[in-house]
């Protein structure tokens, strides 16, 4: 489903590739969601059409939860890896990982010293979390952050919120909301947002697609944009799953990962 409003800002993305930026996120957007996260596959045509885009955009990214060196192995960072958010030529695919606590420079991942200070915390919670978690909800460590994952349990829920907030006053970690599941993390100013805030900056146009509470901070950056003068297209991705507020503020509303790829694809030039 494409509004006419979110078309004519489509158009503006395809009339000048050279001045816009197209993100997005992984799970759930270019990924079906599964009950077992290491399972998570790219849907086909994903890499493909992020490898065109690349190379016809000044800036095309993913933007996720996933920590960065999953992003690598499964997307790759194109032929040439950038060394910043906005230093990308073109055939760069731009990678941040853990709500942008890391990404891929020069083909590598890296953190900065006051994400990696965190690391021993981490390593703490999630012994503790293995050992207090009630079965049915799995403990996932990514790193930087650990995911309490409640889908094939869901009536433990507030159990896993209690959790999750009784260790977050514990170790000053904070609390984000995901798909049928909770993720602790550092109190750093690091999300969604802030990422494409800065990779976007200078871009004439620019689009995010995404489907669950992470990106809406994603949306929050267009917005700021859009008020700075570009123009923006935030694209939601429908499911079961993908919460009210996002799919309402959405200028563009696809029906899952393969409506995804298939507006990326529109996206493409004709000479690519």
């Amino acid at each position: 489903m494409v509004p006419s409003s979110g078309d004519e800002r489509l158009a503006a993305l395809r009339s000048d590739p050279s001045r816009a930026g197209i993100f997005c996120d992984f799970d759930g957007t270019l990924s079906a969601i599964v009950d077992d996260p290491s399972q998570s596959r790219p849907v086909e045509g994903a890499v493909d059409v992020l490898a065109a885009l690349a190379r016809a955009y000044a800036r095309v990214g993913v933007v996720s939860g996933r920590p960065a060196d999953f992003l690598l192995r499964h997307l790759g960072p194109g032929p040439d890896a950038a060394r910043d958010l906005t230093d990308a030529e073109h055939g760069t695919l731009l990678l941040a990982g853990l709500y942008g606590l890391e990404v891929v420079r020069d083909g590598e991942v890296v953190s900065t010293e006051e994400v990696r200070r965190w690391g021993p915390v981490l390593e703490e919670v999630i012994a503790r979390l293995k050992e207090e978690a009630p079965d049915g909800v799995s403990v996932e460590g990514k790193g930087f952050t650990v995911v309490l994952h409640y889908r094939t349990r869901p009536e433990l829920a507030d159990e896993a919120r209690a959790l999750a907030d009784r260790e977050s006053e514990r170790s000053e970690l904070v609390v984000g909301e995901g798909r049928q599941s909770l993720e602790l993390r550092p109190p750093l100013e690091t999300s969604k947002g802030t990422v494409v805030a800065e990779a976007a900056s200078g871009l004439a146009a620019v689009c995010f697609l995404g489907d669950d509470h992470g990106d809406l901070t994603a949306f929050d950056a267009l917005d700021d944009l859009a008020e700075a003068g570009a123009t923006t297209v935030r694209v939601g991705v429908e499911s079961e799953e993908a919460p009210d507020e996002l799919l309402e503020r959405a200028d563009v509303v696809v029906d899952g990962p393969d409506g995804v790829v298939e507006l990326l694809r529109s996206l493409v030039p004709d000479d690519d």
